[in-house]
Parts: C-alpha cells; structure tokens; sequence
C-alpha cells in the first residue's frame, strides 16, 4: 500500500473492462518543477510496451489498481493562485488523464476548469477519444491562453491496435479527435510511439499513421527514435505478450538486444528517412526541440498573476 501524506483510503472501483481497486492518496503537491501534472498512478490501458510499468518508478501495488490523488483540484488550485505568471501545465506525461475511472471521478475535468478560471494554458497527452467529453473547456482555455492537445499513435493497423494497446481507443477513433480538435481550432501534435522491433516498424505502417497525421492537420509529430525502450518490470510484461501473440518473437529480441535498455528497429535508417521527408513535405514540426519549445511557450508570460477569492 501506498501512503503520501494522509492514510491511504482503498475502494473499488468498476471500469468498462474490469473491477480494480482504486487507491485514493492525499498527495502533498500536484505540479512538478516544471508545471507537469499526474492526477493519476498506474493503467488500465493494458499497452504491452508500457515503460510506466518499470520498477525504477516504485510502485508498490499492482499497476492496474490505480492511484488516485484525490486532492489533486484543491493542490492545483493553490499552486496556480501562487504564481506569479501564467505559463502552460501539462498533463499525460507518466498517466494518462482519461482513463476508464475518469468518467466516474472527472478528476480530470476538475483541473482543466481550473486551469481556465485563472487563465493558465494547458497541453494534455492521452490515447483516448474521452477527452472529447472536455471539449468545452480545452476551447475555453484556448481562446483565452492556449490548448494543445497530443495523442499516442502507435500503429495504423486496427487489428495490431488491438493487441498491442488492448484497451485503449482504436487509431481511427483518435485521428478523429485529431480532426476534431483540427475543426474546433485547437492545435494537435502525435507521438509517434513506441516502434515496436519486427511489430509495427514498417514503411507500410509508418506512412499509414503520416498520412493519417496530415489528414488530420497536426502542428506536430514527436518521435523518439525508430525503437523501444525496455527496463525491469516492463520488460517481463512486455515478453509475456510476446509468447501469448507472436510466438519466437521474444527469444528473437532476446538473442539481438540482450537486456539493453534501447531496442532500435533494424528498418530506423529507411523509417527516419520517410519520416524527415515526409514531415518537411507537409510542413509539419518533427524535430524535438522545437515541439518541446512550442508546447512549453505561454503567449503572454508578462502577464501577473493576482488570486481569484
């Protein structure tokens, strides 16, 4: 059990696929060094590759009973009516904000309007079409600061989708939020992550989620390599999925990368080759510094900030 300033309470709670247990925490701050947010801990995703899932990050329960800081409106509310400037939070980092339990907390949603009362700017991260239900707000935010919105694109395969990211919202499901956002004017950026060795990591696939990209008008696309990143803890699950949906594949990665951390793709010279190329011919952001620059840049930063009562 996990304790972070008051005792921890544990319930249960009832998601779309599953009854899990839920950890509610009373957490002692909200917003890290650099205004990122987690309200949650742990998935009910259930993506094979998670790196979430490493040991190095100390979670002490099973990663599905998710973490909850239920407190988390009241400590972002303090931390905002302290600051002195406006600048972005963001949120999605480490836990998705829309898992299948925020339709019951709206935890979540509590924060973004929030957000909006006191005129912060926002970028969420996530794989699920539920951040439509918040809609609303990301365009409130937007028009008075600034929204973005980014979402994980892993594979233009549906039925791949499926097992490598089995309880998540389908890829078509999230270019449609893309565009959506697109229409409302709300700027988008992908992650295009992880590629997985001898799965997803080919010209076929790639091209399939660029061209998805384009269509829906992205400002951006964040990759972090033609790979994968593999430690302890993610790596036993991750090879269990192998065995269950492609059999041989595990002593195959074992026999090329041992227990390296980063896996790269034996196709990354073609795949970064399509992707620079494709990103230039679209004008669309792909290097890595600039996007971080861009989701970071608050449009006004002179801007004091005075409490709200």
């Amino acid at each position: 059990m996990y304790f972070c300033g008051k005792t921890c309470i544990i319930i249960t709670a009832i998601n779309d696929r599953n009854e899990k247990t839920m950890h509610e925490v009373y957490a002692k701050s909200i917003l890290s060094p650099k205004n990122g947010m987690n309200i949650y801990r742990g998935c009910s995703h259930g993506c094979i590759y998670c790196d979430s899932r490493s040991k190095c990050y100390g979670m002490t329960h099973a990663f599905e009973d998710i973490e909850v800081k239920i407190n988390a409106p009241e400590l972002l509310e303090r931390a905002l009516r302290k600051k002195k400037n406006r600048c972005m939070i963001g949120t999605g980092a480490m836990c998705d904000p829309y898992l299948h339990i925020e339709e019951k907390l709206g935890l979540t949603r509590q924060c973004l309007a929030i957000i909006e009362r006191y005129g912060f700017g926002v970028s969420v991260l996530t794989k699920s079409s539920r951040i439509l239900r918040d809609l609303d707000l990301l365009k409130s935010i937007h028009e008075k600061a600034k929204a973005v919105v980014q979402m994980t694109l892993t594979t233009y395969d549906e039925d791949l989708c499926r097992i490598v990211e089995p309880n998540v919202s389908a890829t078509a499901e999230r270019v449609a939020v893309l565009k959506t956002m697109r229409a409302e004017g709300i700027p988008t950026v992908v992650w295009l992550c992880p590629i997985l060795p001898y799965i997803n990591d080919t010209p076929e696939n790639l091209l399939g989620i660029l061209n998805c990209c384009a269509d829906a008008g992205v400002k951006g696309i964040l990759c972090f390599g033609m790979g994968m990143t593999l430690r302890e803890g993610d790596r036993e699950y991750y090879y269990d999925a192998l065995d269950r949906h492609f059999p041989g594949l595990k002593e195959k990665y074992i026999s090329l990368y041992g227990n390296a951390y980063e896996l790269p793709s034996p196709n990354t010279p073609r795949l970064n080759e399509i992707f620079r190329s494709f990103c230039r011919s679209h004008g669309i952001m792909h290097r890595q510094d600039e996007i971080f620059a861009y989701l970071n840049e608050f449009p006004d930063d002179g801007f004091e900030q005075t409490s709200l009562l």
